[in-house]
């Protein structure tokens, strides 16, 4: 992003141009995407989804989509999730509704059926085919079953209605219920509502249509509609326009984007995805219908949302995570304060990651999200000199916190740039979405007026003078050795010495230790060298996604190139290897790495090493790995020198980051204890 100023708000005429949908008008083209955030669910839940929708319109947001809700009790995604059924439940979505029209917003509810991917064992498909991401075989659905349905979904877009929301999105793409109906994939049936494409679709026509009787014509109907589905047996690009179509006609006043089944083995939404990748698959769509399209998945900055609008690849824009990044996105865009924008940069470690695990969604950059009755940056009563030493994530995020709430903040670090261990990951392939973090951050320490001193020596002596209230260490951590006989050979190298360039790296490889840094190090080491992260045409031949889309679901045969090592990832676990990854992430990194030709070893006792490579033992074989280099990534010391230095003196200190928890290098622990050290001083 360039450094811009409040008369640029120009810059984004297509993004902040109003959308007249006869009814309403929507102040700009931006649209918050559903996200199932887990407060549906928690103690004093909706209150707090007030809090949190409320803060994004006040962002300037032109429409909000809550997280999906189950229209009945069989769609629900596990025992206790979210439904609306009753008057009585839709009396508890008021108070987010009152509060998002309190700040100026507008919010739609989304009504989202799991269908067979549904984890209880009371779960409905169209047919029993079992979904790969479920443990149970659905309960194919009766003629009446599906009728009842259908009058569900309708008396779920009513109560959302009479709770206040300014519409409903219909949820019928990423292989849930609807999604299943229309897929000839997962819809075996020979009645009315399977077979031919026109039966295959009556479900959510039928849906839409009596769905628009019920609510009348002046309330947001929005279909997100899959125009890829990237899994065998979907639906071709023919179906999907004729689909499209029929919506149209149905009553949809929007029809949003759906990309990718959530069995899909294509990533779509991760850091990996090059930003707007899919944008082109609503490109073609655009022009068979006459209502607006909206279109999706890696949008994370002002101008490439700009840059789609005015290039017609849609009529709007959904932006979901990079609003739990930062409420004031749109905001910022029209002041011509971009270059504030804290950037979602699609890690999925506290959002997507925590939605498929039970826990209440956030966001690695911005620990707030979600949390904002919780984690208040209140202003300071009383100013304090506060001294923050390390620049790293943690310190960073603890220096603009304790700045923002007015206290005078000096940051030290011995190196000659800000972001530590973020300098580093930066450059793992996929990764480079950091350089937003650090650009961010940059920006924040100049904003609050944070005293920078770097190439700075800290010293005990140095704080114990009285000249500071409060003092911060994050001085993060140093790369543990592991006692292995013929560890200091001269073939045996660090992981920051290999991602810096520092030092010669071997055509034949051993990576020791398969943690999140393991991996990093191997995608490093084996990568293209083609920009494979940052281009959209290398990541669809490496992937197989046909652009042209001439077959169904969008699949083609994925082709790769010749990785540029050979390399081994070892773990002594006997856990799978990269067990301890994202969630949602893992598996794209343990894909990547298998078709790049990595032998992933778990089980492992490291013997030694000498001339001959690193001598194993795996599985009661002995192995001699015949290697030019071995790389350690075996794991992190604390570095806590300077804090016990300083209550051994008598000042009292706050520890954080990497040093206070040296566990794999986890910004999101690192800038969530960043922001609550800062919002606690």
């Amino acid at each position: 992003m360039s450094q811009s100023s409040p008369s640029k708000s120009e810059r984004y005429p297509h993004l902040l141009a109003p959308l007249d949908l006869g009814f309403v008008t929507l102040p700009n083209r931006v649209v918050m995407g559903s996200m199932h955030v887990g407060l549906e669910e928690a103690e004093n839940g909706f209150e707090r989804m007030a809090a949190f929708y409320a803060e994004r319109a006040r962002g300037g947001v032109g429409l909000m989509v809550t997280g999906g809700i189950a229209p009945n009790d069989r769609g629900r995604p596990y025992p206790g999730g979210a439904k609306l059924t009753t008057p009585d439940e839709a009396a508890r979505h008021r108070v987010v509704t009152d509060a998002v029209h309190a700040a100026g917003g507008r919010i739609a509810m989304q009504i989202l059926h799991f269908g067979r991917y549904a984890y209880h064992p009371d779960l409905v498909a169209p047919s029993a085919v079992q979904a790969p991401i479920s443990p149970y075989v659905p309960h194919e659905m009766s003629d009446a079953e599906v009728e009842e349905t259908v009058e569900d979904f309708v008396r779920a877009a009513a109560l959302a209605q009479e709770a206040g929301y300014d519409g409903v999105e219909i949820m019928g793409s990423e292989g849930y219920l609807i999604n299943e109906f229309i897929a000839e994939h997962t819809n075996k049936r020979d009645d009315r509502w399977g077979g031919p494409f026109e039966n295959r679709v009556r479900f959510p026509l039928e849906i839409l249509r009596r769905v628009r009787e019920r609510v009348g014509r002046e309330f947001i109907v929005m279909y997100r509609l899959s125009m890829l589905d990237l899994v065998p047996g979907g639906s071709s690009f023919g179906e999907v326009v004729e689909l499209a179509k029929a919506v149209e006609a149905a009553g949809a006043d929007i029809i949003n984007t759906g990309i990718g089944w959530h069995e899909a083995r294509i990533p779509t939404i991760a850091t990996s995805v090059p930003r707007g990748a899919f944008a082109w698959v609503t490109k073609k769509v655009m022009g068979a219908v006459g209502v607006p399209l909206v279109t999706t998945n890696r949008i994370n900055t002002p101008e490439l949302a700009e840059e789609l609008l005015a290039g017609g690849y849609a009529d709007l824009v959904s932006l979901a995570r990079p609003f739990l990044a930062d409420p004031d996105f749109v905001a910022k865009a029209r002041a011509g304060r971009a270059d504030s924008i804290n950037t979602c940069i699609g890690c999925n470690q506290a959002c997507l990651d925590h939605t498929f695990s039970g826990k209440i969604t956030s966001c690695l950059v911005n620990p707030r999200a979600c949390h904002e009755t919780e984690l208040v940056l209140a202003p300071t009563r009383s100013r304090k000199r506060v001294a923050v030493v390390g620049a790293g994530p943690a310190g960073l995020a603890c220096a603009v916190t304790a700045a923002e709430r007015g206290h005078a903040v000096t940051l030290f670090d011995a190196a000659d740039e800000v972001g530590g261990q973020l300098n580093v990951a930066r450059r793992v392939p996929g990764k480079q979405e950091f350089d937003e973090t650090l650009r961010y951050f940059r920006n924040r320490l100049r904003e609050f007026g944070v005293e920078v001193r770097l190439g700075a020596a800290v010293t005990v002596e140095g704080l114990k003078d009285g000249a500071y209230d409060e003092v911060v260490v994050a001085t993060g951590v140093t790369p543990r050795v592991p006692e292995i006989e013929g560890v200091g050979h001269r073939s045996v190298v660090g992981y920051l010495e290999v991602l810096r360039g520092e030092v010669e790296v071997g055509e034949r490889v051993a990576v020791l230790g398969a943690g999140g840094i393991g991996f990093d190090v191997a995608e490093f080491l084996t990568d293209e060298g083609e920009g494979a992260a940052l281009s959209p045409e290398v990541f669809f031949r490496q992937w197989g996604v046909d652009v042209e889309y001439g077959a169904r679901g969008g699949l083609r045969a994925p082709e790769r190139g010749r990785a540029r090592r050979t390399v081994h990832l070892l773990q002594r676990k006997e856990t799978k290897v990269g067990a301890g990854l994202g969630k949602t992430t893992g598996w794209i990194h343990r894909a990547e790495l298998a078709k790049r030709g990595v032998e992933m070893v778990a089980g492992a006792t490291y013997e030694r090493i000498d001339d001959a490579g690193v001598h194993v033992v795996v599985g009661g074989r002995r192995r001699v790995l015949e290697v030019d280099s071995v790389v350690l990534c075996t794991g992190q010391e604390p570095r806590r020198d300077l804090y016990e230095g300083l209550v051994g003196g008598g000042v009292s200190a706050h520890l954080i980051g990497g040093a206070e928890v040296a566990a794999e290098l986890d910004a999101k622990r690192a800038i969530k204890r960043g922001v609550e050290v800062g919002a606690g001083l």
